[in-house]
């Protein structure tokens, strides 16, 4: 694969990213893409309800204006989870797929973390903004508007592996701080470039002179926004994204995100004994769709359990390294890695509590 330096003439502003934040805790980190996203306030007025052990994915259709952190203390708080974080930041201008785990699944989250991400967004040309998205502070302004052939000619630049510099608000870290909290306090910072693989980027539709609809699927790292300040400058019209949706999250499409909506209802029903919160969950395995199973017997799984090595021999043996995920009698039992002639575990997981619903588990199949 070609590497191109489509960013060789930009300089560095801000923009949007798929790279996950880290967010596995009862007290999230702040949230860096947005100027006006932070730590929201502690309600100390509402009384405490006990936590239990929940276990498994639920796919959230987040809503624009949420944080990715309100949206998994809202998910946390709806199912009263005792652990839960999301596997890659979406901002507030955003709305679709997070992923959110739960319990035993957080265990699973770089392997969604590490897969690709589709996203259709619209950017609007002759503005560029701070925040390279509709909420931030005018920059450059351009009477110039792209035709559809122009922004054709110019996505091949932008596919392949190329190098993006990240935009100054992301949680990238400077000497310890993150880049967000640096832009908010006005300061401009040095980002360095970094390779990016974008598989697809296409133009889907001009809605007008100003506005031009995109999709791109593209890998860990990538910074949506980025793209419309750098298309808008190569261009000379600048641009911004004023609409964003993701659609896909490794294994997580469309068909499994639940509206925010729907998932209170069905929460209310459950509470009311009209229904199991069981049915919002897809299992903890749908994370490792691309990992290849091993199902051993219940004496090795005793040993796997216990973190001891397994010794694989016999015709059932398979003759292959590297990761899988271990079952034992249908379920979930480890991570592992296949090392001359042994399983040995690296990830043991404990399903005690609540799990998905056996038609969910079956759909993952």
């Amino acid at each position: 694969m070609i590497v191109t330096t489509a960013n060789s003439l930009i300089e560095p502003l801000t923009g949007d990213s798929n790279e996950a934040t880290k967010n596995i805790s009862s007290d999230a980190p702040r949230e860096g893409n947005h100027p006006r996203s932070g730590k929201q306030p502690r309600q100390n007025n509402q009384p405490r309800r006990d936590k239990r052990d929940v276990h498994g994915w639920v796919v959230l259709d987040k809503p624009i204006g949420m944080t990715s952190t309100q949206a998994v203390a809202v998910v946390k708080r709806l199912f009263q989870a005792k652990r839960a974080g999301h596997a890659g930041t979406l901002d507030p201008l955003a709305s679709g797929g997070l992923p959110i785990a739960m319990g035993e699944a957080t265990k699973t989250v770089p392997f969604v973390m590490d897969g690709r991400k589709r996203y259709r967004f619209t950017v609007c040309w002759g503005e560029e903004r701070d925040t390279d998205d509709t909420e931030g502070r005018v920059t450059h302004t351009s009477e110039v508007r792209p035709s559809a052939e122009a922004i054709s000619a110019l996505l091949p630049r932008f596919t392949g592996v190329i190098e993006q510099i990240p935009p100054q608000y992301s949680a990238i870290k400077v000497q310890g701080e993150r880049a967000y909290d640096l832009a908010r306090d006005g300061e401009t910072v040095d980002l360095k470039p970094r390779p990016v693989e974008i598989h697809e980027l296409s133009l889907v539709e001009q809605l007008d002179s100003s506005r031009s609809v995109f999709e791109a699927e593209c890998g860990k790292g990538t910074y949506v926004r980025a793209l419309a300040r750098d298309m808008g400058r190569l261009l000379g019209c600048f641009g911004h994204i004023c609409a964003l949706r993701r659609t896909l999250v490794g294994p997580f499409g469309e068909a499994d995100m639940i509206p925010l909506e729907q998932l209170e209802a069905l929460c209310d029903r459950a509470a009311s004994g009209e229904g199991s919160l069981a049915d919002a969950l897809l299992p903890v395995e749908t994370a490792l769709d691309d990992i290849p199973a091993l199902a051993v017997t219940r004496a090795d799984a005793a040993r796997l359990h216990r973190g001891q090595a397994v010794l694989l021999r016999g015709r059932d043996a398979p003759n292959s390294s590297g990761t899988v995920y271990v079952t034992v009698a249908g379920r979930l039992l480890a991570l592992a890695e296949i090392g001359n002639g042994e399983l040995i575990p690296k990830r043991v997981f404990n399903l005690t509590g609540l799990t998905a619903s056996s038609a969910r588990s079956n759909e993952s199949i």
